[in-house]
């Protein structure tokens, strides 16, 4: 993809750039290969210009690289956050203001009663789930035992198999 700058005022901050029909705008970045007024134009070394373009680009893409690690990193602690709590809360109860010896204890109490709250509402909610799948079961069997009723109950298997025959031949 070329990206091809549409304005180039050397006052204005920003560049608006049109990237195969996608137009944005950013902010301009100081132009290291234009030629300066000292220098004679045209005596300019293409390997130098190639080692300094692929310097540039191997900083871009090392600033890339630590960007995306960076965000890694945010990613991977917000998703140990909910552990990083359950911990954090067994810290505070432990520096809470209570007499030396008592502290563990109550740490301790304290910790045992916020597990047991969790098993109960844990038990609650298996309870739960096994209710509605012991409901979803029950309308299963009850919409297949109706399905095969009407196969079963069709005014066909009413006769026994002669008069089934002769009706047969008859149409």
């Amino acid at each position: 993809m070329a990206t091809t700058p549409v304005s180039w005022e050397p006052d204005d901050e920003w560049e608006l750039i049109n990237d195969d029909g996608f137009v944005y705008k950013h902010r301009k970045r100081p132009r290291v290969d234009l030629p300066s007024s000292t220098s004679a134009p045209g005596l300019s070394d293409p390997a130098v210009e190639e080692q300094n373009r692929r310097q540039r680009k191997k900083r871009a893409l090392l600033k890339l690289k630590h960007k995306y690690q960076q965000e890694i990193e945010h990613q991977q602690q917000k998703y140990r956050q909910p552990d990083d709590a359950a911990t954090s809360s067994y810290r505070v109860t432990t520096t809470s203001p209570v007499p030396p010896e008592q502290s563990s204890d109550s740490a301790c109490q304290h910790l045992v009663n916020e597990l047991l709250l969790q098993t109960e509402a844990q038990k609650s909610i298996i309870g739960d789930v096994a209710r509605l799948c012991d409901v979803a079961e029950a309308l299963c069997s009850a919409t297949e035992e109706n399905f095969t009723k009407s196969f079963t109950e069709l005014p066909v298997w009413a006769l026994k198999p002669h008069e089934l025959m002769t009706s047969l031949y008859e149409d």
